[in-house]
């Protein structure tokens, strides 16, 4: 039998090789994306050996990517879920367990976060019955302050979530001692930003929680996946329980009675004896992955360096070709901070003699990706205009968002030849609009 799956397996390396030619790069015809995943052999063998061994369900793949992704990130327990938006609903609904008694959200608890961000950021505060109180960012980092989270807090602020933008991270450090100060929890959308430094320490390690994802335009891809990180473990097993359908238990699917007590416990009004397997504590969900999902995520975490490396080398090739364009603000890093970037964001300056649809519209037709931040000023989506919310100050800067700001591709996959073609085609462009 292994010498069988040793075959089918040299056969996969056979045909990834076969049908991932290297292609030519033909300027103005090969689009040039502005996300998306790095794929290569290892990865469709990894992918095809879970397949052949079945393993369809959550199993020793997830426990294992979960374990080392834990530790290169550096918190006590990873929680692998089935994306990004799902990891935000865990970490964000754990806040209103039972279990944190005193210290836990309850309807109408407000949560700090910005207007000019991801829905899936603010959607579990709603969802959880909780209202966003919403702050401006600024322009370049397109991150809030700690001046402006400090301004908002109020008599009902319980909890702050806010997202690494575009993988540079906001002032993580001293909006954590913030949170600290006037006794909030915080949580880090980590999304963009695995790998992101803020003072010499990683990005997802200065909150309560911190939440990944895994879709394919993230560092690491599983096609979908997210997850959940905390070194708090009465949090972690929160997190747990709310994503395997609120269980009580903790053993995994499979798994018989690791506590030796199985048919011993007495909770809620349940008989004494009643199989633990089978008590819920927490109105749950099942959002887990699967072990096809992990084996993908145990190639792609191998590479995570490199892509990083490659992130921050195509960021610094753009913001060095486009230096001194008239008109266009260009982004930078936050004092304190090595980002690990996501996307490079460019707002075209009010004033200047073209607009931003012009320039969007001009790289698309050629081929050059563009990508909105987002989804500028949430307030303004009809989504959200009759859900409860608080609005701290105005929100100047995510209406200029809104209008002027797009963002283009750093990912890995991109050569310095297509850079080189978006830093020519951007100046074409505006010389020609004196």
């Amino acid at each position: 039998m292994s010498e069988r799956k040793d075959l089918v397996l040299e056969e996969v390396r056979k045909f990834h090789r076969e049908a991932s030619p290297v292609r030519e790069f033909i300027p103005g015809q090969t689009e040039i994306w502005p996300s998306g995943a790095v794929l290569e052999e290892e990865d469709r063998v990894a992918l095809v050996e879970a397949a052949l061994e079945m393993r369809i369900a959550a199993g020793r793949s997830q426990r294992m990517f979960e374990s080392r992704f834990a530790r290169r990130l550096k918190r006590r327990k990873a929680h692998l879920t089935n994306s990004g938006s799902s990891a935000n609903l865990l970490a964000v609904s754990a806040l209103t367990s039972h279990v944190l008694e005193d210290r836990r959200l309850r309807p109408g608890d407000e949560v700090i976060t910005v207007a000019a961000g991801f829905p899936t950021t603010v959607n579990p505060i709603l969802q959880n019955g909780l209202v966003p109180v919403f702050v401006d960012v600024e322009l370049g980092t397109y991150n809030a302050t700690a001046a402006k989270v400090a301004a908002a807090i109020g008599p009902r602020t319980r909890a702050i979530i806010i997202a690494h933008a575009l993988g540079n991270p906001f002032e993580v450090a001293e909006i954590a001692q913030l949170a600290e100060e006037h006794e909030l929890f915080l949580i880090e959308d980590n999304c963009d930003a695995v790998g992101s430094l803020y003072d010499g320490q990683l990005t997802g390690t200065f909150g309560d929680m911190t939440t990944v994802s895994f879709y394919p335009a993230h560092h690491l891809t599983m096609g979908e996946g997210g997850c959940v990180l905390t070194s708090n473990l009465a949090l972690a097993r929160v997190v747990e329980s709310l994503r395997d359908w609120g269980r009580d238990c903790w053993c995994e699917p499979g798994e018989n009675d690791k506590c030796l007590k199985r048919f011993k416990y007495q909770m809620g009004t349940l008989p004494e004896g009643y199989d633990h397997k089978y008590i819920f504590s927490h109105v749950g969900y099942n959002l887990k992955a699967t072990d096809i999902q992990a084996a993908l995520g145990l190639t792609q975490l191998a590479k995570l360096d490199s892509f990083i490396d490659a992130r921050k080398r195509n960021w610094r090739r753009l913001r060095d070709g486009l230096d001194g364009v008239p008109g266009l603000l260009l982004p930078e890093a936050t004092a304190k901070s090595d980002p690990s970037w996501f996307g490079f964001a460019i707002t075209v300056r009010p004033g200047a003699h073209y607009g931003r649809a012009e320039l969007v519209d001009f790289l698309e037709d050629r081929k050059i990706g563009t990508r909105r931040l987002f989804a500028g000023n949430l307030t303004r989506h009809p989504a959200y205009t009759d859900q409860p919310h608080r609005i701290v100050g105005d929100l100047t800067n995510s209406d200029i968002i809104t209008d002027q700001t797009f963002w283009i591709g750093v990912y890995p996959a991109l050569t310095e030849e297509m850079l080189d073609y978006v830093i020519a085609s951007i100046r074409e462009f505006v010389a020609g609009r004196g």
